[in-house]
């Protein structure tokens, strides 16, 4: 069924059917098990090769390293069907989404050459930046310090979403110097320990906790000085609404089929059958409007970004920063809407149904745990403040942020 047909309206170009038609099948064997995995707590490592296996990881990377050379409307319309399957794995693999596209968008031709073949195999790059406890603003606990030709890497990263499946992990360090340095480093490599123990109550299966590094031996090829590419903000946050798209689409589609099939109702109800019901199917409509609206804010979300990709590539500066400041703002101004409409959904839904619904085996409850923990990523409360400032006072937005004591 195309997403037209399906009335989700049309995807980003032309071509975008031919493209998702390749994944679709893969998206129905994800969701089959999601709820099973949900409920015991079963990693999808088998899920992830999958997504390897058939060139997703590798939708952005040109067609000569072995990718699709995807747009990124394209790229966003893919993610937010595969978050309709499991919402796990859209965040399960952002930090690799995002490493992709900063080399996309490297000046360094070496680090271009080194990694666009690694990347078109299908091979996996996880992040690991965000420190807990008293880590600073200005500087990361995690150290790197010269040894001969080689660097040695030490200290710890919690948040490092992905990494337990991956094959690689960029890592955020300090040198000695205090200055930002990436460094990339094999999940397997002596000295690196990845531990499963996020225990956040939603987004359970994201592998987000902990990663280790001891003395964690780093080539000189492996370590990148760039600035992270210019719209990494809005990218990130971008990509957490395509999978709150993906669960509003999952949610409406779970409900609609609970609706269909109740033959319980309540004698102060509106008909015979729940499905028959006006108020009930007010409800369901409600949750559909939730996640078509939520869907075509991506969708632009993701032009906006796709026209700041291409600003890079005119040499007009000025040209530049005006499509990386709009673009950041599309997202900025997007955040409170997508996020109060799937919240709302996901506590909405139950409106619908009656007490069955809260049963532990529908795993219902997972819609609103995600969506809450995607909403708590990079704090909404401060985006309307921020494209207030701009279309009042002409502040730009901040296009790079940290989190740390200050």
């Amino acid at each position: 069924m195309s997403q037209i047909s399906a009335a989700w309206g049309a995807g980003p170009d032309a071509s975008y059917e031919a493209i998702a038609e390749r994944f679709r099948p893969l998206f129905a064997r994800i969701r089959e098990g999601a709820i099973h995995r949900e409920l015991n707590r079963q990693w999808p490592l088998e899920q992830i090769q999958w997504l390897k296996h058939s060139g997703f990881t590798a939708l952005r990377v040109p067609k000569a390293y072995g990718g699709s050379e995807a747009t990124l409307p394209q790229l966003f319309n893919l993610l937010i069907e595969l978050g309709e399957a499991d919402s796990n794995l859209v965040q399960a693999i952002r930090g690799h989404l995002g490493f992709v596209e900063s080399v996309l968008n490297s000046g360094d031709p070496r680090r271009r050459e080194r990694w666009l073949p690694r990347l078109g195999e299908g091979q996996l790059v996880g992040p690991a930046w965000s420190e807990t406890g008293d880590a600073g603003q200005s500087e990361f606990s995690t150290r790197l310090q010269g040894e001969g030709e080689h660097w040695l890497l030490n200290g710890s990263k919690f948040y490092t979403t992905g990494s337990l499946y991956s094959d690689w992990i960029d890592v955020g360090v300090s040198d000695a110097n205090g200055e930002t340095v990436a460094a990339t480093v094999a999940r397997d490599a002596p000295g690196v320990t990845v531990l499963d123990d996020w225990n956040g109550f939603g987004q359970t299966l994201t592998a987000s906790g902990t990663a280790q590094f001891h003395n964690v031996r780093v080539d000189a090829a492996d370590l990148n000085r760039e600035q992270r590419f210019r719209y990494a903000s809005g990218f990130f946050q971008a990509v957490h609404f395509a999978t709150l798209a993906g669960i509003g689409r999952a949610l409406s589609g779970e409900v609609a089929h609970a609706v269909a099939a109740r033959t319980r109702t309540y004698s102060h109800g509106n008909a015979p059958r729940a499905s028959q019901d006006p108020q009930v199917l007010q409800v369901v409509g409600q949750l559909r409007g939730a996640a078509y609206t939520t869907g075509a804010i991506v969708l632009k979300n993701a032009e906006a970004l796709q026209r700041a990709f291409d600003s890079r590539l005119a040499g007009d500066e000025a040209a530049q920063d005006e499509a990386n400041t709009l673009a950041e703002l599309e997202v900025a101004q997007s955040q409170t809407i997508v996020m109060d409409l799937i919240l709302n959904a996901t506590t909405v839904l139950f409106d619908a149904l009656g007490a069955s619904a809260t049963l532990r085996p529908l795993a219902l409850d997972r819609f609103w745990r995600n969506a809450r923990t995607l909403s708590s990523h990079n704090p909404r409360i401060y985006k309307d403040r921020i494209v207030g400032d701009y279309v009042v006072n002409g502040t730009p937005p901040p296009f790079q942020w940290r989190i740390g004591v200050a």
